[in-house]
């Protein structure tokens, strides 16, 4: 029996679709080599398909449901149309259609770095410091999604503003260090920043060492230890990481930076308590915080913290996941003002999972404080 052109049009399709999908997982099993981290990186953006396939195909189905609750009369749904092979071609071609295209969308504008401005004041006298610029970065994600020609854009784009300090409010590493394009060269790449004060920074969730699949950890553990050579990358890169410690900064404000409270990379899951971290500190002068997730705000208020800067969130990275974000977090992106504390979240520089920005934009923070 002779089969029709159209089904072996259609199970080629398929099977092709299948051999794409299974680069989530090949890469695990294949040997480490420029092969491997190919099939690594594309299976990150094929998992961003994946998820717009999923989404469209879920808008067709409510609509279909609507229809059916609400008795649409659409001649256009009603009809002959959507019950033939025609019907079900088209409707194929309009889901990958809508994927594809919102991937590669995400995938061109998650490379494009922007920067934001903002600017706060705090009731706080600083010599003859009258303001300061801030520069905020976080959840750079170095590995397989973001690498060496990102890290230099991104510094280009901090060195342009001349900051008096850059914070860096954790996620540098995509937690294999195995997936850095190079090392050495990152390193020195981000050795370049240049600062009044210095730059610090703080570890986050995923600056620990995990497996990676299509780009999200698997096999995740709060005792989930760092690999020491995270450790050494900052050191040679110049950035002082502050781990549950603080410093006073040329005896002007203190710069405290805060443990991950879900992944610290000790082997423990216990941290200091805010309060613990600001008891001994001299609260008339200005107090800054760096904690990679942006939560219990309202502690950090009531220890007299002057801003809080995070990342964590990606302000969603990429629709639909950006309508969640506001209602998972008191502040999800931005600056909010709680009592008399700041809480400042940047929506990142890297991506974490598909290698996609829909809705989002990754960003150098600059926050200009105003002392009054």
């Amino acid at each position: 029996m002779e089969i029709p052109h159209w089904k072996i049009v259609s199970i080629g399709i398929a099977f092709l679709l299948l051999l794409l999908a299974s680069s989530i997982f090949l890469g695990e099993f294949l040997p480490q080599s420029e092969i491997q981290l190919k099939i690594l990186q594309f299976g990150n953006y094929w998992i961003g398909f994946l998820i717009y396939v999923i989404s469209f195909i879920l808008v067709c189905d409510l609509i279909w449901l609507l229809r059916s609750l609400l008795a649409f009369k659409w001649s256009w749904m009603g009809g002959p149309l959507i019950r033939t092979k025609t019907g079900v071609i088209l409707l194929a071609v309009l889901v990958l259609g809508g994927s594809f295209l919102s991937t590669l969308y995400g995938a061109v504008h998650a490379k494009k770095i922007k920067t934001s401005f903002h600017d706060i004041t705090i009731n706080k006298q600083v010599d003859d410091l009258k303001k300061m610029k801030v520069v905020l970065i976080a959840d750079l994600h170095l590995g397989y999604s973001v690498g060496s020609k990102d890290m230099q854009k991104m510094v280009d784009g901090i060195n342009k503003q001349d900051p008096d300090l850059v914070v860096l409010a954790g996620d540098i590493f995509d937690n294999e260090y195995e997936a850095l394009d190079d090392p050495k060269h990152l390193s020195e790449t981000l050795h370049q920043i240049q600062s009044k004060y210095g730059t610090y920074a703080v570890y986050g969730n995923h600056d620990v060492k995990e497996t990676l699949v299509a780009g999200f950890s698997i096999g995740a553990s709060k005792k989930a230890l760092r690999d020491p050579r995270m450790d050494e990358f900052m050191e040679e890169a110049g950035i002082t990481v502050l781990e549950d410690e603080s410093e006073l900064i040329d005896q002007k404000f203190y710069l405290v930076g805060r443990l991950d409270g879900e992944k610290n990379g000790r082997g423990t899951s216990k941290r200091k308590s805010i309060e613990e971290l600001t008891a001994d500190l001299d609260q008339t002068k200005p107090l800054f915080v760096m904690n990679h997730e942006p939560d219990e705000l309202k502690e950090y208020d009531k220890a007299g913290v002057d801003v809080l800067f995070s990342g964590h969130t990606h302000a969603g990275q990429f629709f639909p996941l950006t309508i969640a974000q506001p209602f998972a977090w008191k502040n999800y992106w931005g600056v909010k003002q709680i009592g008399d504390m700041y809480s400042i979240v940047t929506s990142g520089v890297g991506v974490y999972g598909p290698n996609i920005r829909v809705g989002t934009d990754s960003e150098v923070m600059v926050v200009t404080v105003h002392f009054e």
